[in-house]
């Protein structure tokens, strides 16, 4: 898999396997698509006077591994080896920390607009390619993973467009 590399300095080591896809979206501004925001968001790199809601977030320090743009451009923030900072507080099936064993995937989009066809072909795509490299055995939203935080990918994701992958749990 080779994507467009935009490197984030938000990552650390990886010491636990990799068993889990948490899929997300973003927007930067909320509810606005296209431009360089999430990358430079993801880079620490956002001018907070670009935008107000800017500099409600300045002081974050996140990534994901992945992004996968409206048009179906992938970027890529983090190498899948490495734990990116996408999941926060979070918890499942017993486990505390799935940054630790998960990679994250952000659809630019919002919960309540339509993600395209091209983001739902790119993601099954490496979403086979993933299942192929590791044991991935489930595939979540956000908000499985922090409940009590997060809503995303949102009521707009169609998990039935997610093709079945060998040995992955969807949101189970």
């Amino acid at each position: 898999m080779a994507f467009k590399q935009s490197p984030s300095p938000n990552f650390s080591k990886r010491t636990t396997k990799i068993d889990m896809v948490v899929i997300h979206n973003i927007s930067l501004p909320p509810n606005e698509f296209g431009g360089r925001y999430i990358e430079d968001f993801f880079q620490n790199q956002l001018d907070p006077t670009a935008h107000p809601y800017f500099a409600t977030i300045e002081h974050l320090k996140v990534s994901s591994h992945l992004l996968i743009k409206r048009n179906g451009a992938v970027v890529q923030f983090v190498q899948f080896a490495d734990k990116a900072w996408h999941a926060g507080v979070s918890h499942y099936r017993g486990r505390d920390n799935c940054n630790d064993f998960s990679i994250g995937i952000e659809l630019e989009g919002t919960d309540d607009i339509a993600y395209t066809e091209m983001q739902y072909q790119q993601l099954n795509k490496i979403l086979a390619d993933l299942c192929e490299q590791y044991p991935i055995k489930y595939l979540v939203g956000h908000n499985d993973i922090a409940p009590d935080r997060k809503t995303d990918p949102g009521r707009a994701f169609d998990w039935s467009k997610i093709d079945e992958h060998k040995s992955v749990s969807k949101k189970n």
